[in-house]
């Protein structure tokens, strides 16, 4: 078997889910494994999660959550306008993962900070949220890489012409006609952020890039599955405003109307 590339997104601490999804995809010696950052925070493992990803020969970039971390705590404060902000974003969970592990995050702080913002695969390019598509590859930072959406999202032209970027950071079901468990694509990108913590989704995703194979693992009920990419990715619709859903409305019961009128002669 030649080999893959696995890449794997948001799991925010669900550590069993995790384990049932390497378990499903049982990476081969040769095999790379990426994971796209937000190990942390929501779920009830983040502790677990941080130690098997430093500790395994894998690589991983920087997710906002763990940037939310790193402001929130140094070696040698605690400061409180970042720690309130990241505590109310799911990092309540965490705080109780390491007090159950008994683990000090002080040298998983050290290793987050390492992380990149982005790994380049040739092909395929690795970032958390996406990119700023107004800025060059230079000037992009924790912002763009860790936090951006709309912007990078809406592009209608392909950042790379010869890459395609792969994002977690934004829940996939979040865009217009997209089911839980199901991915995204857009021009130049695609989302494989399924939303492990979510009460509506549970699936965690695995992309063999490969191979186009997507393996997933849903927490909640232990279920696993694996498919062909094309079965499960959707393409990108702009969210429409209020005016614009009113407007085809209108329209819709116009041409019913219109169409009423035709049979009735």
């Amino acid at each position: 078997m030649n080999t893959r590339r696995i890449i794997i997104g948001d799991i925010h601490g669900h550590y069993d889910g995790l384990m049932a999804l390497l378990e499903a995809i049982a990476p081969g010696r040769d095999d790379m494994v990426y994971f796209l950052g937000d190990l942390i925070d929501r779920g009830p493992k983040s502790s677990q999660v941080v130690t098997f990803v430093k500790n395994s020969p894998y690589q991983c970039i920087l997710g906002n959550h763990e940037h939310m971390m790193i402001q929130a705590l140094s070696n040698t404060e605690v400061k409180h306008e970042a720690w309130q902000s990241w505590y109310y974003s799911g990092g309540v969970e965490t705080v109780e993962s390491y007090r159950d592990t008994g683990i000090m995050p002080y040298d998983d702080l050290e290793w987050m900070r390492s992380l990149p913002l982005y790994i380049d695969l040739g092909d395929i390019w690795l970032v958390h949220a996406g990119i700023n598509p107004k800025l060059p590859i230079q000037k992009q930072a924790y912002h763009e890489c860790c936090w951006i959406r709309h912007e990078f999202h809406s592009v209608d032209k392909p950042y790379f012409s010869d890459k395609l970027i792969i994002i977690g950071h934004t829940i996939t079901f979040t865009f217009d006609d997209v089911e839980p468990g199901e991915l995204v694509c857009g021009a130049g990108w695609l989302d494989i952020d399924t939303s492990a913590y979510h009460p509506r989704s549970g699936w965690l995703t695995g992309l063999d890039v490969d191979n186009n194979i997507i393996y997933q693992v849903n927490v909640k009920d232990h279920q696993t599955r694996k498919m062909h990419l094309d079965e499960l990715v959707k393409p990108y619709k702009p969210r429409r405003t209020l005016r614009e859903k009113m407007q085809e409305r209108f329209s819709v019961r116009k041409n019913n109307r219109e169409n009423l009128k035709v049979k009735n002669y």
